[in-house]
């Protein structure tokens, strides 16, 4: 049996002193501030980051709203210039439009961006077919009669029409935006052959390459909008549009195409290098890789600004793909070009 004293020492030796248990009691309290500070931080940043989201939403509603109505009253305006026949003032507000969606792409839904890409299409084909309307009819002249020709001499055979671009022609139904009337500059039905077309004859012109097979088309100039149709393994090199490309029906192309809006249709396996101030638009396509664009000749500067077209604006790598509605997911139709693959010299 131990002694008293023995007993009272073990027992001091067992139990804290008195020092020792406040400074366990304070080390606790201390700890327990600063796990509740820390859970209430998170909760703050949690509710701070649900209003910030709340807020952006809000501010993107309203953008879409007030775009929605100033785009309306812009159509209108040109519609009305259209049915006056004021076809400069009209083309200048269209321009202006087109601008208004392309600088709204940004916070509009996919299905926004679509339908003003529509209407813009549609009044671009409205224009040309009043700018035909409207055209002075040629006047009449009366032309001198041939001399007969002498009794037993043969007859002087027809010369030959001043050859020319190949004039495309009306193709198995319209594509989108096209309006019918306005002649077209342009090539069809070439198979394995260098075209070119210059500044002077593309200035402004609506340009239709159609049903072209292997070949290499060189456009150097400023046209106002331009339409791919139906074409095979071939090149198409195209100076700035003032507006829009449409690429429809196209397959194992290579396309350098400076654009406002870019539209690509039905088409596969294309590699485009692209300046695009909007997103493109790509529907019922396949195996379509973009890069940035990269082709240029003497004099495109002058015709980048006569486009209109903002060099420091390009959205090459934003595509939106209609048949695509998985947001989480990026659509397996169209890629980006690597780097270590693109053109650089295309001479």
């Amino acid at each position: 049996m131990a002694a008293p004293g023995e007993a009272v020492a073990a027992a001091a030796v067992a139990a804290p002193s008195q020092p020792e248990m406040a400074a366990g009691s304070a080390a606790s309290a201390v700890v327990l501030p600063e796990r509740l500070q820390r859970r209430e931080a998170e909760r703050q940043h949690d509710v701070e980051r649900q209003r910030q989201k709340k807020e952006a939403q809000v501010v993107k509603e309203e953008q879409s709203e007030f775009f929605l109505a100033a785009f309306a009253r812009e159509r209108e305006a040109v519609e009305a210039l259209l049915a006056e026949g004021t076809l400069e003032e009209a083309a200048a507000r269209l321009q202006a439009l087109q601008k208004l969606l392309t600088d709204s792409v940004r916070f509009l839904a996919a299905y926004e961006v679509r339908q003003g890409q529509e209407t813009v299409a549609r009044l671009q084909g409205d224009l040309a077919a009043r700018r035909q309307q409207l055209q002075p009819k040629k006047k009449f002249a009366f032309r001198a009669l041939k001399k007969e020709a002498a009794p037993g001499s043969a007859p002087r055979p027809a010369e030959p029409p001043p050859p020319g671009p190949a004039a495309p022609g009306p193709g198995p139904g319209l594509a989108e935006g096209e309006s019918g009337g306005l002649p077209l500059c342009g090539f069809s039905g070439v198979q394995d052959e260098e075209l070119e077309l210059g500044p002077a004859e593309l200035l402004q012109r609506d340009v239709l390459l159609s049903e072209l097979s292997g070949c290499r088309v060189r456009l150097r100039g400023n046209p106002n909008t331009l339409r791919v149709r139906d074409c095979r393994g071939c090149t198409v090199l195209c100076g700035p549009v003032s507006t829009s490309v449409l690429v429809d029906g196209c397959s194992d192309c290579l396309l350098a195409l400076a654009c406002q809006q870019l539209r690509t249709h039905r088409t596969h396996q294309c590699r485009v290098y692209v300046q695009v101030t909007s997103r493109a638009v790509i529907e019922a396509c396949s195996e379509v890789s973009f890069a940035p664009y990269s082709w240029s000749y003497p004099g495109i500067e002058r015709d980048f600004e006569s486009s209109g077209l903002d060099r420091n604006s390009n959205n090459w790598n934003l595509v939106d793909d209609f048949d695509w509605l998985a947001a989480d997911k990026p659509s397996p139709n169209w890629s980006l070009i690597p780097e270590q693959e693109r053109i650089t010299c295309w001479d």
